[in-house]
């Protein structure tokens, strides 16, 4: 397992699709349900854990095998991750916490682009409005950030975005 962030915005949709495309993880939590269109590509297709989400950010190995019936390494998505970061290296020793870091507003500003609270996959109320978008964007950043520098997690700027970072926890 490995536990993948970034907040809303930070394009780290994209990213874990070219992460998956490797072959070695696990792509069973793709399904129709869970896409979303926007600049005439497909944005989200894989399964997101969130408060108010299909699946609760809740560490438990049932919740967390929901949406994958297959074999390979499976990547869990949430934007909450930050919040649970201690929880999860207590629960899964052995688990990778994999971190996308891009800058508080130009993560905001590609969220509102991509269709803000209109996306229609994953479910953003959580957020409420914009103001506490951005708050909240700027807190996990904030702890993302953190964990990194806590971990001395080595950060790769991203080959296509000069502004996202990649950083690997690895116990």
């Amino acid at each position: 397992m490995i536990f993948f962030t970034g907040v809303p915005g930070s394009r780290w949709s994209g990213i874990a699709k070219e992460i998956k495309s490797s072959g070695q993880y696990d792509c069973t939590d793709r399904a129709a349900h869970r896409e979303y269109k926007h600049h005439d590509k497909i944005g989200h297709t894989e399964a997101y854990f969130g408060t108010g989400m299909e699946l609760p950010p809740l560490l438990d190995p049932l919740n967390l095998m929901a949406p994958f019936s297959g074999t390979g390494t499976k990547l869990l998505m949430s934007h909450e991750w930050p919040y649970h970061f201690d929880n999860i290296m207590e629960r899964y020793p052995d688990a990778w916490i994999q971190l996308v870091y891009r800058p508080d507003w130009a993560s905001f500003l590609w969220w509102k682009q991509a269709g803000g609270f209109n996306i229609t996959y994953p479910n953003y109320d959580w957020y409420e409005t914009d103001y506490l978008m951005t708050n909240r964007i700027q807190e996990q950043n904030e702890l993302i950030l953190d964990f990194g520098q806590k971990h001395s997690v080595q950060w790769l700027q991203h080959y296509k975005h000069s502004d996202i970072f990649i950083g690997t926890y690895k116990p």
